[in-house]
């Protein structure tokens, strides 16, 4: 056990502040995470130290298509949630404290230490991802973490939905390099369906960029969820209000868990790309077998080919396009 950071006391019970749920327990109740309970008076983290999952994966995985393009990254996460997505494409950790009713007993701890250690021997370039469930909930094990990766000279990156109040996000901003922000919908109908809301994932977007935070989004078009074009626009006209530059991957949804739409149409993905290029430079599509390869916004050259996960440079050199030489937004060399 851990005692949390971000919590109040309150008569009959504790305040917790890490999320804008900021759930009021009394002795002995968990949070709607599932990650944080109250014991003795004070808010502890269950899952801190907890490793649910390790991996080295292609960083385009995260997915980052304009942080070191090609590199490995090394994969770690926990158990719990703060936000209920019905679709859910990892409800085994997201949900491991109550669909699951899982005994967090049963996880190996893994101090900071050893962490560090793994993501020092594990062969690729020395980075590390909190990912598979959602970091914010770990968020005294991640902070800790963070700091000696830094120390190391490891790139540290998030993969996160954003659902964070201010106070404990800048705690971790003074150590983050890259984050991929889960943005589940750019309609607040959307995110009461999730059990969450749209303001303070913006928040956390525009303070990430605004902090020199290396920054992608995610959406993932669902049915009834995120598949409103004209949300579509107004996302990416949002986006665009920080940086035409930042990248946009917009996944395809699948049935999953608790949901049972039928998958997301390629025509819909499509057109859902055409919105959003009207006001960003990449806009990509994911889970589909399809070229995502990188244009420069100049000039229009290929600068970056994929295929899957294998990457090539073929038009970019010192983060520059070859053929016009404009700069390419994001972070390819040290």
């Amino acid at each position: 056990m851990k005692e949390a950071l971000f919590w109040s006391q309150e008569k009959e019970g504790v305040r917790c502040e890490l999320c804008p749920h900021h759930c009021f327990l009394r002795e002995g109740k968990v949070g709607l995470c599932g990650a944080r309970k109250v014991r003795d008076g004070r808010l502890v983290s269950l899952n801190y130290a907890r490793v649910a999952g390790m991996a080295v994966d292609p960083i385009e995985k995260k997915p980052l298509f304009h942080f070191y393009p090609g590199a490995r990254i090394f994969s770690v996460g926990t158990v719990g949630c703060n936000l209920r997505c019905p679709f859910c494409q990892n409800a085994g950790l997201s949900r491991f404290f109550d669909d699951y009713h899982g005994d967090i007993e049963e996880i190996d701890e893994i101090s900071v230490e050893s962490l560090v250690a793994l993501v020092e021997r594990s062969g690729g370039e020395k980075m590390v991802a909190y990912t598979y469930s959602e970091p914010v909930v770990w968020y005294e094990y991640v902070l800790e973490a963070m700091r000696a990766c830094r120390e190391k000279r490891i790139k540290n990156v998030v993969v996160t939905n954003g659902f964070i109040e201010s106070r404990p996000l800048e705690g971790w901003v003074p150590f983050l390099d890259a984050a991929n922000v889960d943005l589940k919908s750019f309609q607040q109908e959307g995110y009461k369906k999730l059990g969450g809301s749209l303001d303070p994932v913006k928040r956390t977007i525009q303070r990430l960029f605004e902090a020199g935070v290396h920054v992608e989004v995610t959406t993932l078009v669902v049915p009834g969820v995120s598949d409103s074009l004209e949300a579509m626009e107004a996302l990416s006209s949002w986006l665009s209000s920080l940086s035409p530059e930042i990248p946009l991957h917009l996944s395809r949804y699948f049935p999953h868990y608790h949901y049972h739409e039928p998958p997301t149409t390629l025509d819909l993905l499509h057109r859902m790309r055409e919105v959003a290029t009207k006001h960003l430079f990449h806009v990509y599509i994911g889970n589909v077998v399809e070229d995502a390869s990188t244009f420069c916004p100049g000039c229009g050259k290929i600068l970056i080919r994929r295929s899957g996960y294998l990457v090539e440079r073929v038009g970019l050199h010192g983060g520059k396009c070859s053929h016009c030489g404009r700069s390419l937004w994001g972070r390819y060399e040290d």
